[in-house]
């Protein structure tokens, strides 16, 4: 088998192993992602501890999802940096360090990882592994936003309006529909509370149509 047709066949398993994922398939999906893995596909490998993690087809054990992860991020997969980071955060399967957390989603937000610019910000504003200064946490939070992280735009919001700048917080908040989905629609109306007007009044009910096609299909 030459390089190529290796390539294609793995691109083949992880894309079968996803629809046997999304059917709840879980058994089809494992073994469809050990091939991958054993191929030494980092993304593959990635999932198996998401597997683990979760229990698709296999009992929750965050320690065996720390293993794949880890090996996942040795090969530099950057969603397996951001998966292991949670897991330092909550000391779910190892032992909670969150000065590891912080290394590994700054690792993979040097990536343009979305959802690991979103976290750094939360740990700076929090002050978690480091000092805590909001202005800091701001540009993290706007960096995961120019991603396209929905809870970026809502979090760099939330900051803007706490410094009186509403006109900047709410054009986070529109650009934010696009990008999430019905719980994150949920969390922008309670959001939007606080801005009265026409605008606000179009993106709240246009929220409420989201929602109620969401509930529909």
């Amino acid at each position: 088998m030459t390089a190529e047709s290796h390539e294609t066949l793995v691109e083949v398993q992880l894309a079968l192993a996803q629809v046997h994922l999304d059917r709840q398939e879980y058994e089809s999906a494992l073994d469809l992602l050990r091939a991958a893995a054993r191929a030494k596909d980092a993304r593959a490998i990635n999932m198996l501890g998401r597997a683990y993690e979760r229990g698709w087809g296999v009992p929750p054990d965050c320690s065996t999802a720390a293993a794949y992860y880890q090996e996942a991020a040795d090969l530099g997969d950057v969603w397996a940096k951001f998966n292991l980071a949670d897991l330092f955060l909550r000391g779910d399967g190892v032992e909670r360090d969150e000065a590891a957390a912080y290394a590994l989603y700054a690792d993979a937000a040097r990536q343009g990882h979305a959802k690991s610019l979103n976290m750094l910000g939360l740990l700076h504003e929090d002050g978690r592994t480091v000092a805590p200064d909001e202005n800091i946490a701001l540009e993290f939070y706007r960096a995961g936003a120019a991603q396209g992280d929905c809870w970026a735009h809502l979090n760099a919001a939330r900051i803007l309006v706490a410094k009186g700048s509403h006109d900047g917080a709410f054009d986070l908040i529109e650009r934010s529909v696009s990008f999430g989905f019905p719980d994150f629609w949920q969390q922008l109306q309670a959001a939007l509370s606080c801005f009265k007007g026409a605008r606000a009044d179009a993106l709240k009910a246009r929220l409420d149509m989201l929602l109620a096609e969401k509930v529909l299909r």
